[in-house]
């Protein structure tokens, strides 16, 4: 993933604080969180930060998160399914910053085990599609939170079946981009669907895809702006 101009590894852990509570509220803000989902940030190798146990819409300025181990139990009060962040975490060292969200559309397209292709510029990041993670209860426990991460593999998100998705990006910043960007893939493939198009309508070729993925030109920060618009931090 290329060099953006966020914040980096070993920065003092009260910008990263920071950056934490904005992408939350950034997330609730475009309605891609509602009374759940959480977002972290990596420190190191061993730890990362997650938002505060709470809505992310209502998590306010100075509202600190907590530092969880990537390895080892979840710290006191910590939600269940931050070990998602863990076992992604652990696997790719690409990764530092995971988005736990609930995009509409998609868990709609996702209950009948669909993902969005890549028909337009914000699909072509996930290319050749997001991978389904085909289970919708929650998931609260390691091996299951291993698996998804596995499931994950190297792309930037996936799509869990009638539970919401998880991005994950270079940045925290980053992850909050490609939870729009999911969202925004899985309106367009709606709304191809609702045309009839979905075998006609055409899509990016993998030379295509990679030429589109592109974080140059200010990409993610002018829509990171976008989402942060308005924050009290």
């Amino acid at each position: 993933m290329a060099e953006t101009e966020f914040g980096k590894l070993g920065e003092p852990i009260a910008k990263t604080q920071v950056r934490v509570r904005k992408a939350a509220r950034g997330l609730a803000r475009l309605n891609l969180v509602h009374a759940y989902g959480h977002v972290s940030a990596r420190l190191d190798d061993k730890t990362f930060l997650v938002c505060a146990a709470k809505p992310m819409g209502t998590i306010a300025p100075g509202e600190d998160g907590t530092v969880v181990p990537v390895a080892g139990p979840l710290p006191q009060g910590v939600l269940g399914e931050v070990r998602i962040h863990q076992q992604i975490y652990a696997r790719r060292p690409d990764v530092n910053g995971v988005c736990r969200f609930f995009p509409k559309t998609a868990i709609a397209l996702s209950t009948m085990r669909i993902v969005p292709k890549p028909r337009h510029g914000p699909g072509t990041y996930f290319y050749p599609e997001p991978p389904l993670w085909d289970d919708p209860m929650l998931l609260r426990d390691d091996a299951q939170a291993a698996k998804l991460a596995e499931t994950l593999g190297g792309n930037r998100g996936i799509v869990m079946r009638a539970n919401g998705a998880v991005c994950v990006g270079a940045t925290v910043e980053e992850c909050v981009v490609m939870a729009f960007y999911l969202e925004d893939a899985a309106v367009m493939e709606y709304h191809v669907r609702t045309l009839g198009m979905e075998n006609s309508a055409p899509v990016f070729g993998a030379e295509q895809a990679k030429a589109r993925a592109t974080s140059t030109g200010r990409i993610y920060e002018r829509m990171w702006d976008y989402m942060t618009h308005g924050d009290p931090e």
